[in-house]
């Protein structure tokens, strides 16, 4: 290397003077012989006399060199070796096959040749290869102490043999510790149905009740040493640390629980809606993250807390029925609302979910009924059906009164006049032309179902109550206020709106209240013949026999639960599915059931259904579904085996 660098800067030079005497030394040659002969010897003697010169020069660089390098060696031989952090080096198997004086004062056990970095310290080699990018960040804890273990090759350009730095950063995560644990979270608190809960107590029991609901609330803060504000009668605002949040967590949020066990005169239990704000970068942030959550919280049905970091939400209780709101107020005020909508809009288009079902589609033609009252044009989107609205989508055709579009009309028909009135879902990614929603600037949802954090964003009016069995049910009830003088309903579509809320509440057996009862009662004095609607249900005796099949084959679980599955794909597996789910609730011992099968499409269809103790909402949607606590279901790209195996290990959580 000497050699090298003393070549590059004498030899130019060198040239030059050597090129210039000889040309000086050709030019007297020509003019004179022996002149020019002489400085021909006289160049030649310079010549020798500067290499020979170089060859020492280079000589006493290269022994000079030579011995910085064998210096230097030692020097960093020894700075290794004495090096304050503790060093190591491992082969491509994990075996420590070198370290410095400081690595056995971490790990005293540790031999060389005979020792592996895993069983050492827990480290395997993969995620050390990944921590030489800097990929990845590896701590380790030793000796109370925190240890950030950085990673190189030990030979350069060459995967193999890794060279450990352990550097002690415990200081650094202490703060880091600390300064998590004293951000701040925002927590919204609304006790359901408070005006109901108080209307329904005696009055010498009225501020009891409400005493006890507060200072349950008041010493849960109590106990995480935050700051409480009553705003209004049953909400409350809470802040308090990021370290009592972990508890929360721990503890599936207890107060929950505490709060529902309060007795009350009522016939339902108080509950809290809880809506907490996480890791929101400054406090306006924070407080938008726990006022989204809340409403979920609401839009869920209550009793149970909803947080909301900036990518993640996560769900907690949820145990109680969603109870009946008495009042009917609100179904007044939206239908003014949709009225009003309706008159200043050109057009009307209905859409509800694919693959639609009887509550979809009486929903649909409710809405339609409106629209015909107001004279206004409306049309009803429905690109596909199953077997099970054959019946009454043929009838309804027959008719000729309702103008059925496909997807692609539909976008041929909406521009930003057009009013888009979505029924049965607020998802976007379950309609049936989910491109709507950006061609119209008026969109109204109307959905029974409990509030998923995909929804409908800028709707311009939405009705969501998850208290109701259905939304043929809130429609009803909004066809009953519409107050138009024309006759409110047809037969057909009193018919299909009954049969929407008989689907949903599977013959009025579950989530059925008073409410629903007077919305079937009112459409029954409109002309809906309860044979005429049982009609609509009957099924094949194909369909009829692959559902007993699927019953025979359940595998029942312990605590409760049954699983079944059907083999090959059925176009109608998700009615064939949810009925075998429903049919065996009727078991004795089975709280929960999971029916699973494929569609013509190869899509993964799941219905699970409960008795009310097990909320199979919150199981399908760790599976991408929802539904409710009683009814739910989600569709997969998985196998229909790796899919039963999923929902086993959700099972087993519970337990």
């Amino acid at each position: 290397m000497g050699n090298k660098i003393l070549k590059s800067f004498v030899v130019p030079y060198l040239r030059i003077g050597i090129i210039a005497l000889l040309v000086f030394a050709l030019g007297l040659l020509y003019y004179n012989v022996y002149a020019g002969m002489t400085a021909i010897l006289i160049t030649g003697g310079l010549l020798l006399y500067f290499y020979q010169m170089s060859r020492k020069r280079i000589n006493l660089w290269e022994e000079y060199a030579k011995t910085m390098t064998s210096e230097m060696e030692d020097i960093l031989c020894r700075f290794v070796y004495y090096n304050s952090l503790p060093l190591c080096v491992i082969n491509s198997q994990g075996i420590v096959t070198w370290f410095n004086q400081k690595f056995p004062e971490l790990y005293e056990e540790v031999e060389m040749l005979d020792s592996n970095i895993y069983q050492l310290s827990g480290l395997k080699y993969v995620d050390l290869i990944q921590g030489v990018s800097g990929e990845k960040h590896i701590l380790v804890n030793r000796k109370d102490k925190t240890y950030r273990v950085m990673s190189s090759f030990a030979n350069e350009g060459k995967e193999g043999a890794l060279m450990l730095y352990w550097m002690d950063v415990t200081n650094l995560e202490t703060l880091k510790d600390l300064y998590k644990d004293e951000k701040l979270c925002y927590a919204y608190v609304d006790v359901d149905n408070y005006d109901e809960l108080i209307a329904a107590t005696p009055d010498e029991r009225k501020s009891v009740i409400a005493s006890q609901i507060e200072t349950e609330i008041r010493q849960w803060a109590a106990r995480m040493s935050a700051t409480v504000i009553r705003y209004k009668s049953g909400r409350y605002f809470i802040a308090f640390e990021h370290k009592y949040f972990e508890k929360l967590e721990v503890g599936k949020f207890s107060i929950l629980d505490d709060v529902r066990g309060i007795e009350t005169d009522g016939d339902f239990p108080p509950s809290l809606s809880i809506g907490i704000g996480v890791g929101g970068k400054n406090l306006v942030e924070l407080e938008e993250f726990a006022g989204a959550a809340l409403d979920l919280a609401l839009g869920r049905g209550g009793d149970q807390a909803v947080v909301k970091r900036k990518n993640k939400i996560e769900y907690y209780g949820g145990k109680l029925q969603t109870v009946e709101k008495r009042n009917k107020g609100k179904s007044r005020i939206m239908a003014h609302a949709l009225r009003q909508l309706i008159d200043q809009s050109g057009k009307v288009l209905i859409m509800g979910h694919r693959n639609p079902d009887m509550d979809s589609f009486g929903s649909s033609l409710g809405i339609s009924r409106i629209v015909k009252n107001r004279n206004k044009e409306g049309a009803i989107l429905i690109n596909t059906y199953g077997s099970s609205l054959m019946k009454i989508y043929k009838k309804a055709k027959e008719t000729g009164q309702y103008h059925f579009v496909s997807g692609e009309e539909a976008k041929n028909l909406v521009d930003k006049d057009t009013l888009l009135v979505v029924v049965d879902t607020h998802r976007p990614n379950l309609l049936e032309c989910p491109e709507l929603l950006s061609m119209t600037d008026k969109i109204v949802v109307i959905d029974h179902h409990r509030k998923s954090e995909d929804s409908i964003e800028n709707a311009t009016l939405t009705y969501m109550e998850a208290y109701a069995s259905s939304a043929s049910e809130l429609i009803t009830e909004i066809l009953q206020y519409i107050g138009d003088g024309k006759k409110m309903v047809e037969k057909l579509e009193a018919e299909a709106l009954l049969a929407g809320i008989t689907v949903d509440t599977k013959s009025f057996s579950i989530k059925t209240g008073v409410r629903t009862f007077e919305a079937a009662s009112w459409l029954r004095r409109n002309g809906a013949d309860t044979a005429s609607v049982r009609q609509y249900f009957q099924t094949d005796m194909d369909s009829f026999k692959l559902k007993a099949e699927i019953i025979a084959d359940a595998e029942i679980l312990s605590g409760g639960f049954a699983l079944s599955s059907c083999e090959g794909h059925h176009p109608n597996v998700h009615i064939i599915t949810s009925q075998a789910a429903d049919e065996l609730l009727n078991i004795q011992d089975i709280r929960a059931s999971f029916v699973v099968g494929s569609n013509e499409d190869g899509i993964t269809v799941i219905s699970a259904r409960s008795l009310g103790e097990v909320n199979v909402q919150t199981i399908m949607e760790k599976l991408g579904g929802g539904g409710h606590l009683a009814t739910a279901g989600a569709q997969s790209d998985k196998s229909v085996e790796e899919t039963l195996e999923e929902i086993r290990e959700l099972i087993r959580e519970i337990e």
